[in-house]
């Protein structure tokens, strides 16, 4: 009980901390990504939000680079600061463009999704990533 209300910072439970929310975050936004990839690759006719003006086919192919292969990466936690970076866009357009007019529930997880990837991009990815051991080893 003495160590629920401690203020003093345990490197090991923030490095498992971290993993758990890369872990959880990534894994959750593959839900995302992984039917938007089949749709990209799936030959039939692209019909997706367009809020830069790049075009449906550019603005899907982004977007499963960010929510697929970003996601992976920081599930392994390997280039997980730069793996944020697009996340963050790509959760930022979501939010603020895609949804603007909608009610707050349906920005809601795009928000989350979005803080969760600043965290990361902050923190990076701690001791249990291939950055760490990549990091260790040079």
């Amino acid at each position: 009980m003495k160590t629920t209300y401690s203020t003093n910072l345990n490197l090991s439970q923030i490095d498992l901390g971290l993993l758990i929310l890369r872990l959880g975050a990534g894994g959750l936004m593959l839900t995302h990504g992984t039917p938007k990839l089949i749709t990209l690759f799936g030959g039939e006719e692209i019909v997706f939000a367009d809020p830069m003006g790049i075009g449906m086919g550019v603005t899907l192919a982004l977007t499963v680079f960010a929510e697929f292969i970003c996601s992976i990466l920081i599930i392994l936690g390997l280039g997980t600061r730069i793996a944020a970076v697009p996340l963050m866009i790509t959760m930022f357009t979501a939010a603020f463009v895609i949804h603007a007019a909608d009610p707050f529930q349906r920005k809601e997880m795009a928000i989350i999704y979005l803080l969760t990837f600043t965290v990361l991009l902050i923190t990076g990815a701690g001791k249990h990533s291939l950055d760490y051991y990549w990091l260790k080893r040079k």
